[in-house]
C-alpha cells in the first residue's frame, strides 16, 4: 500500500508549470485539431500519461468532481494521487462529473452517461480526457468549426473508432455538449463541442 510520502510527485514548480499547462490547453481549445505539447515534468502513477497528469494538476480542484474509467481505477494509486495533489473528489456517478479520465478509450461509455450541462449553465458539462495511441499517426480527420481557418487536418490513432460520430450529438445539444481533450504522452489535441468532423480518411 502506497503511503503519502511514497506518492509520485506533482509539478516541480507548481505556479510556472500550471501556467504553462493552462496556456497549452487554452491554445489547444482555441485551435481545435492542432497538436500542443505540454512541456512540463510530472510524476504520475500508471496509467496516467504525462499530459493527463499535467491537466489534472492544473484544472482539477476540490470543486471539480472527477470520474475514472475502470482502467484508471483498477488500483487505488490514481485516486490517491489525484486527491493528494488536487483535492478533487473522485466520484462513482459519471453523470455529474466535471472531468472524466479515460485510460481505455475502446471501452468509453455512451456519451449520455456524462453531463451535457444546462442551457443556462452549459459549462456544467463533462470534459473527457481521452488517452489515445497516437496524435501523429493513423487515420486523418478533417475538422471544421470556430478557431479553424477553413478546415484542419489531424492524424491520429483514436478509439473508439466512432468517436467523432458520437460527438455529432453536440450539434443538436449546443450550447450544451461534451468537450474532449485527446492525450498521448505529453501531447494533446482539443476537440471542443463546436468542432465538427467533415471527413475521415484511411
Amino acid at each position: 500500500m502506497t503511503t503519502v510520502a511514497e506518492l509520485p510527485a506533482g509539478f516541480a514548480d507548481k505556479v510556472l508549470s500550471a501556467q504553462t499547462t493552462f496556456r497549452s490547453v487554452m491554445d489547444a481549445m482555441a485551435r481545435p485539431g492542432s497538436v500542443r505539447r505540454i512541456a512540463v515534468a510530472t510524476g504520475a502513477p500508471h496509467p496516467l500519461m504525462k499530459g493527463s497528469a499535467a491537466i489534472a494538476l492544473t484544472l482539477f480542484d476540490h470543486d471539480t468532481p472527477v470520474w475514472l474509467d475502470p482502467l484508471m481505477s483498477e488500483t487505488s494509486e490514481v485516486t490517491k494521487w489525484l486527491k493528494f495533489h488536487t483535492g478533487a473528489p473522485v466520484i462513482a456517478d459519471s453523470s455529474v462529473c466535471h472531468f472524466a479520465l479515460i485510460g481505455d478509450p475502446s471501452a468509453l461509455p455512451a456519451l449520455d452517461r456524462f453531463a451535457f450541462g444546462g442551457n443556462e449553465y452549459p459549462d456544467r458539462s463533462t470534459t473527457l480526457i481521452l488517452q489515445v495511441e497516437s496524435l501523429t499517426q493513423g487515420k486523418s480527420f478533417e475538422l471544421r468549426g470556430p478557431g479553424i481557418d477553413g478546415k484542419a487536418v489531424m492524424q491520429a490513432t483514436i478509439e473508439p473508432a466512432d468517436l467523432f460520430e458520437r460527438l455529432a450529438i453536440n450539434a443538436t445539444l449546443f450550447p450544451r455538449g461534451i468537450d474532449v481533450v485527446l492525450v498521448h504522452g505529453d501531447t494533446i489535441i482539443a476537440i471542443p463541442r463546436t468542432t465538427r468532423l467533415v471527413a475521415k480518411g484511411g
